[in-house]
């Protein structure tokens, strides 16, 4: 609890500080197009509330050497491991001239790093031929840099609207902290927690007004963190299977290879060219912005903040099971290929104007709220 408070207030305020002096730095750190195919604010935001998480965790990283030291120095080194895959990330939010590429090399440098400084060797996935292939150790140290540098991007392609990644991030370290509670693993234990910490100081002034965006070197920093962590979870602890992590952290997983597979098999694009048919993009498209009614640019704040809560409870459905089940390794299996369904029927449904009745918000419902809003104000301002 310590860590998680620790966490939570220093990214609070730091984050609060970059908001409010804005205009120190806005110069380089505002996100200031907001027309395209992945922009969802109405005026210029800060792109830079990765910089609060990485404080924090500093300060989390250096309270837990003092106080733990068994540790040893390995949390301050797996931040250390980090900074290649934040910093290509925050290079991007301050120049806006950094390639796709470039970022991912930035994030398979880290994931080397953590390979030989750290032991996150990922030599299973618990799959029959595959698990022997892994065994060779180039062919490990090349699928584990892949895999970090995956994750990486997955977090950095769902952080599409307010509080979204941020959100699916807190679930997911929730379900290592639960089990590396479990299994005594109290590296891996206190990075989590410390992660939630500094993600939610940093969703206060995200979530629902998007005051500050996570910025590429946010959702880097977040989603090396995420692929880190499963990897040596792996490496230490041959106990847990290979699919827990996996179903933990579906959603972004699945989104990702899901768009590479439409982007390059089925419109012959490259996969690092943005587009506006992401699965979240399509909840916004279809539900949420005809629920709302109105095209005011000023309501697109209030637009953007209302997607986010759908794909928190598709994550859900993927994150309870993994933590329920997590020692199941058929059960994990069943619930990865489940959730695959869910996503692709639900995908589908969408782009062909078929939206599930359970999605559905009221228009009706919603204007009237609006209404109500309205006429509440009058009477005060009377």
């Amino acid at each position: 609890m310590v860590y998680l408070l620790v966490a939570f207030l220093i990214s609070l305020v730091i984050t609060m500080l970059l908001v409010r002096f804005n205009a120190l730095h806005g110069r380089f750190s505002f996100d200031h197009q907001t027309t395209g195919a992945q922009k969802y604010h109405d005026r210029p935001v800060p792109r830079i509330g990765g910089v609060s998480i990485v404080i924090a965790m500093l300060a989390v990283t250096m309270l837990a050497i003092f106080r733990e030291p068994a540790l040893g120095y390995e949390p301050l080194v797996l931040l250390a491991v980090a900074m290649p895959a934040f910093l290509g990330g925050l290079a991007e939010d301050l120049t806006k001239k950094v390639r796709v590429l470039t970022r991912l090399a930035f994030a398979m440098i880290s994931g080397m790093a953590a390979y030989y400084f750290l032991g996150a060797t990922l030599d299973r996935l618990n799959i029959i031929g595959i698990d022997w292939l892994l065994q060779f150790g180039p062919i490990s140290f090349v699928v584990t840099a892949f895999a970090i540098a995956g994750a990486a991007n997955a977090i950095n392609i769902i952080d599409g609207y307010n509080g979204l990644a941020a959100v699916v991030s807190v679930m997911i370290f929730a379900g290592f902290a639960y089990v590396s509670y479990y299994i005594g693993d109290r590296l891996i234990l206190t990075v989590s927690v410390g992660m939630m910490g500094s993600i939610v100081g940093f969703l206060v002034w995200n979530y629902p007004r998007g005051l500050i965006f996570l910025g590429d070197g946010g959702a880097y920093f977040i989603g090396f963190m995420i692929g880190v962590l499963s990897v040596m979870m792996l490496a230490r602890h041959p106990n847990v299977s290979a699919w827990f992590p996996l179903l933990l952290c579906i959603y972004p997983v699945f989104e990702t290879l899901f768009s590479m597979y439409r982007k390059k098999l089925l419109r012959g694009q490259s996969p690092g060219v943005p587009d506006g048919v992401h699965l979240h993009m399509l909840i916004y498209k279809r539900l949420v912005r005809w629920a709302v009614g109105s095209t005011d640019i000023k309501h697109r704040t209030q637009r953007n903040a209302m997607t986010s809560p759908y794909l928190w409870l598709l994550s859900s459905f993927a994150v309870l099971p993994a933590v329920l089940f997590w020692q199941n390794e058929y059960l994990l299996m069943l619930f990865v290929a489940l959730f695959s369904i869910l996503y692709v029927v639900l995908y589908r449904k969408l782009v062909l104007f078929r939206m599930p009745k359970w999605m559905v918000i009221s228009r009706k419902h919603k204007l009237g709220a609006l209404a109500a809003k309205k006429k509440a104000s009058r009477r005060r301002r009377y």
